[in-house]
């Protein structure tokens, strides 16, 4: 059985010592490397190429969506999970736009966070229940939930491409999934985000989560 390679970035020690004793108990993963900073989380991430970065969001030199941003620009197959024990909703909107699949409160039970790494991992997206309400619940205060515009309703490959985005695909997952091109990927995209006024990814998975798309388990 192929182990799952996790990269562990957080800048205290005793917490990684911790997560690599839950993780390396696990029959299906591993822990592939360690870094106590946003650089190093990076540098790291380009060497192993891990299935999934558990990354803290505040660590010294390069902060955890700087981190993420970068190692989803220069390896956009690696799943991001942050570990954190911010519950504003401004930091899980951050490290969504960056790129993170997934955020989960350092509070939450060792069950949890093996469930949100192997739901990353698999493609899917992962709030913590603690945060996801919030998120929801601002979404639901600041925009519509049904999103729609003069632009009409979305079509059935526009609700499709959106649905596979919010679950953490990129566009050239996507096209080989679809069978499809890129550019009709991002064609699709363009019109269902002018159509439903979203400016982002992020925006887009509180758009999921708020029409029931996505769930934790």
């Amino acid at each position: 059985m192929n182990k799952l390679r996790i990269l562990l970035a957080d800048d205290h020690k005793v917490l990684r010592d911790g997560l690599r004793l839950l993780i390396n108990a696990q029959a299906d993963m591993e822990v592939v490397g360690e870094a106590d900073d946003g650089m190093e989380a990076w540098r790291q991430a380009k060497d192993a190429q891990p299935d999934v970065v558990v990354m803290d969001v505040s660590m010294p030199q390069m902060g955890g969506a700087r981190a993420t941003e970068k190692i989803k620009r220069d390896c956009p197959q690696v799943k991001i999970l942050a570990l954190t024990a911010h519950e504003d909703r401004s930091y899980v909107s951050q490290l969504l736009e960056a790129g993170a699949s997934g955020y989960i409160l350092k509070v939450a039970a060792s069950e949890d966070l093996i469930n949100a790494i192997r739901v990353v991992a698999s493609g899917g997206v992962y709030l913590d229940p603690m945060v996801a309400d919030k998120v929801l619940d601002s979404y639901r205060r600041g925009k519509p939930l049904k999103g729609r515009t003069e632009g009409g309703s979305l079509s059935q490959r526009e609700e499709e491409i959106l649905r596979l985005i919010a679950g953490g695909y990129i566009n050239k997952e996507i096209a080989a999934r679809l069978l499809i091109s890129v550019k009709t990927v991002e064609t699709h995209k363009a019109r269902a985000m002018e159509k439903l006024g979203l400016r982002s990814r992020a925006a887009i998975v509180r758009y999921a989560l708020a029409q029931g798309w996505l769930s934790n388990h």
